[in-house]
Order: structure tokens, then C-alpha cells, then sequence
């Protein structure tokens, strides 16, 4: 680590509460209690990840706005994160930082998506990340503070700010945090990294640009098709509901489901293959959701897929071992912004 003085000004206040209300005036939080980043705890931080503070993880493609590690870590420490979650925040940013996610769109855009990290490999038991009971929600420190983290991230050095830069017309919850461990231990599965590049025991996330969860049940069959019909229907929804673009989508598969699909043998290859033959729709099918207005104007015939190949699925074991039920993430705008994977450093 070198001597090199930080960047970012330095506010004298009375205490906590106080460091709290000067960030809460000056929109510089998510609304939440903050952690107030001291050099000290910075420095902490920026010890954990092996980084001086003028370290750039990573440059915003189209403003071309370079994020320094001492701003990764001050927002680190804000959201709550001990010092050892701090590789993970930077290899999710270093991630988003990727062309083809489509950070500035993706985040100025009035669709109002939020960042869906998941965290494969070693690092998730290293810092007790949750992967099963309530896993999209509140469960552990670490994943609630590490997405917090990117939130905070994006606020104060992108500009991220509802109504300024954030264009949202409704947003979801996930944009106060939506990061998750892929259950690994407890899937027949191969881990989401491995299956999109990383090698075997790698410690890495997967980044990808989400509109609000939504959730599905089927507890009413043994057959993997007829559980795969129910979270196609939920895309095909998504489809004519919100957006008719092809792209990367995300399921969710608790270990109820799960056991079904090792019960027949499938692989999440099989499960991609096949949601990619399924989830389809047909122009003229606009009519039946109010948007007979579009439905006509080109071929109503033509087929629009959720994926443009299998491969734009991705499949996530994660989720309480008990109940029907399973999620799909859909997509911000089709393929204007795609899921990158990334390798931590630890």
C-alpha cells in the first residue's frame, strides 16, 4: 500500500449520529442508517483487497468515469460490510465496468432495474453468505451489505440519484440490495461460475441487470417439463407484460424443484435447452394484455423468444429446502445489457 493521501474530502462531525444526518442532508445514502467511513476504516478496507486508493477498478464505458478502490471502499463501509467482503464488492464492480453490461443505460434507463450478483465458490461460506432460507431477501450481513455496497457505489460516484441520473419510473426493492450465494453444496448441479467459465473451486460473481423478481409455485407433479412450464409461463408474462426483447434471464431453483430435476436426470443444460424451445410468444398475442395497438403494426405471426440461445439462461440453486417454489429475474431490456462473471481476488 502506498502513502498516498485520499482523495475524497474529510468532514469533522460530532459522532455517528451525526456523520449519519450530514449524509442523510446531502443525499449522499439510500435513505438507510449508514456506517460512517472513517480513514481508518477505509484504510481497513483497502488492506483487505491488497489496493493503495488511486486504484481504478474500473472505468464507466460511456462517461468514461473511473471508480478508484478508495470509492469502492468508502461505499463498502457505508453499506455495512466488514473489511473481508471487500474483494467481492471490487469483482462485482469490475464486472459491471464490463462493456456489454450496459452500466450508464442500465442505470440511468426509466425501466428502473436493479444489479442481481451471485456469488459462487469458497468466499461464500468464508464470509457465512446466505444461499438457502429467504435467499432473496434478508438472511445475512454479508449479502445484504455487499449488494448495499454496489448501491451506494452507484449513487455516489456515478450519480446514481433518483430523479437525477436514476431515471426509474418505479425501481423494485432490489435496488437497496439484491446479492445471493449459489447453494453448491446442497445442488446436483455445477456451480453458475463454472458453467460460464471459471475453473472448478474458483471464488467468483456473476452480475446481471434485473427487473423485479417474480415468483412461482408448482408443487403438483414429479415431471421436470410441467415444473419448467410453470416458470416459462411466468417469462412468457414478462414477455408481453413488460418487454418482448430477447436476452439473459435468471431462475431461481430451491431444492424442492431441484430434487425433481436430479430425480430425472436433468442437467441446468437440459432445463436451458429446454426453456429456450418454450418460452416464446407470438406478436398477435400483444392483444391479450391491452397492446393491440403494437400487435398489428408488423407480422403478427413472428416469434419472439425470451433467450437467443440456451445459453442466455442462467440457472441458480439457491433457496429453503422446503415448498413448491421458484423465481424468474427477468431481464432490463433484452440484450442491451448481459450478465458478466467475474473472478474475486482473495
Amino acid at each position: 500500500m502506498s502513502n498516498t493521501p485520499y482523495a475524497s474530502p474529510v468532514h469533522e462531525v460530532a459522532d455517528a449520529f451525526a456523520a449519519n444526518e450530514l449524509y442523510q442532508k446531502n443525499g449522499w445514502t439510500d435513505g438507510l442508517p449508514i456506517v460512517p467511513p472513517t480513514e481508518a476504516a477505509v484504510a481497513r478496507f483497502l488492506a483487505a483487497a491488497r489496493l493503495a486508493p488511486q486504484d481504478v477498478i474500473g472505468s464507466e464505458p460511456v462517461r468514461r468515469r473511473s471508480i478508484t478502490a478508495e470509492k469502492v471502499a468508502i461505499a463498502a463501509v457505508m453499506a455495512g460490510c466488514l473489511p473481508e467482503y471487500m474483494p467481492v464488492v471490487v469483482a462485482v464492480v469490475k464486472a459491471m465496468c464490463e462493456p456489454q453490461y450496459a452500466l450508464h443505460g442500465s442505470t440511468a434507463s426509466t425501466g428502473g432495474s436493479a444489479p442481481f450478483i451471485v456469488v459462487n465458490g469458497p468466499v461464500r461460506r468464508a464470509l457465512g453468505m446466505n444461499a438457502t432460507h429467504n435467499v432473496l431477501a434478508n438472511a445475512s450481513r454479508a449479502n445484504a451489505s455487499i449488494g448495499r455496497g454496489i448501491r451506494l457505489m452507484l449513487i455516489n460516484v456515478l450519480g446514481g440519484i433518483p430523479g437525477q441520473m436514476d431515471r426509474s419510473t418505479l425501481g423494485h426493492p432490489g435496488k437497496f440490495t439484491f446479492c445471493v450465494a449459489e447453494d453448491e453444496e446442497d445442488s446436483p448441479w455445477l456451480p453458475l461460475s463454472v458453467e460460464r467459465g471459471m475453473p472448478a473451486g474458483t471464488s467468483a460473481v456473476t452480475v446481471m441487470q434485473v427487473e423485479s423478481p417474480h415468483q412461482i409455485m408448482n408443487e403438483w407433479t414429479h415431471d421436470p417439463r410441467e415444473i419448467l412450464d410453470t416458470y416459462v409461463a411466468a417469462m412468457k408474462s414478462n414477455l408481453l407484460t413488460y418487454s418482448i426483447w430477447d436476452g439473459n434471464h435468471a431462475i431461481v431453483v430451491p431444492k424442492q424443484h431441484r430434487e425433481i430435476f436430479a430425480a430425472a436426470q436433468w442437467s441446468k443444460q437440459n432445463i436451458r435447452d429446454y426453456v429456450f424451445e418454450t418460452a416464446r410468444v407470438k406478436r398477435s398475442e400483444w392483444r391479450n394484455v391491452g397492446k393491440a395497438a403494437v400487435a398489428g403494426r408488423k407480422d403478427e405471426d413472428k416469434i419472439y423468444r425470451a433467450l437467443r440461445t440456451p445459453d442466455d439462461l442462467l440457472v441458480i440453486a439457491a433457496g429453503g429446502p422446503a415448498g413448491g417454489f421458484g423465481a424468474i429475474l427477468p431481464p432490463w431490456y433484452g440484450n442491451k445489457s448481459l450478465a458478466v462473471t467475474c473472478a474475486i481476488a482473495v
